[in-house]
């Protein structure tokens, strides 16, 4: 229970910064557009959301041209909810966060690029997995590689490697916290 408490006193702390990045938004200093540009810059989300998007859309291109299939960003936020074992339809779904029906027609598309399969549940003859094929498996560990090349380049442009691996535990720290958080507040 300490572990719940502490991540609500970070979270309050978190909504406090937020609190007082708005407030200075809507100070008299400035035009607006100023200060709300002022606020997005310092705002922890949408950093985290134009790095991922930039990230996402660099390694999906590389990846692409490796693998020769056309995979979409919405066909690759699935992989890190595949389990290599296989995954059903509607834990995917939850998963990501969007409907059956959605990743229904991405896990087809993915069928028919031979990354993942569709193959029975060994627990529940009626339902089936989705796992990643021979070629799927491949895929996903040069995809992999193609993180490690980005990270590896991202690196040498911020001319310290440190600074990646600082980022790469405070982001750790920061998932952390915000599935801790999710497991308090989802119902």
């Amino acid at each position: 229970m300490a572990t719940k408490r502490g991540n609500t006193r970070a979270v309050s702390a978190g909504g406090k910064r937020a609190k007082r990045v708005a407030e200075r938004a809507t100070s008299d200093s400035g035009s607006y557009e100023t200060r709300l540009e002022a606020a997005k810059q310092a705002s922890l989300g949408q950093l985290l959301f134009k790095c991922s998007r930039l990230f996402n859309e660099q390694a999906l291109r590389l990846a692409s041209q490796r693998w020769g299939v056309p995979v979409r960003m919405a066909h690759t936020t699935l992989f890190p909810h595949i389990d290599l074992e296989g995954t059903r339809l509607t834990t995917l779904a939850d998963r990501v966060g969007v409907s059956k029906q959605a990743v229904g027609q991405l896990v087809d598309d993915l069928v028919d690029f031979d990354l993942v399969e569709r193959v029975p549940d060994p627990s529940d003859g009626r339902a089936q997995l989705v796992r990643f094929t021979e070629r799927g498996r491949r895929g996903l560990l040069e995809g992999l590689e193609v993180l490690e090349e980005l990270r590896g380049d991202l690196g040498r442009r911020l001319g310290n490697e440190q600074i990646l691996r600082d980022l790469l535990t405070s982001l750790q720290s920061l998932l952390g916290a915000l599935e801790a958080r999710a497991e308090v507040t989802d119902p």
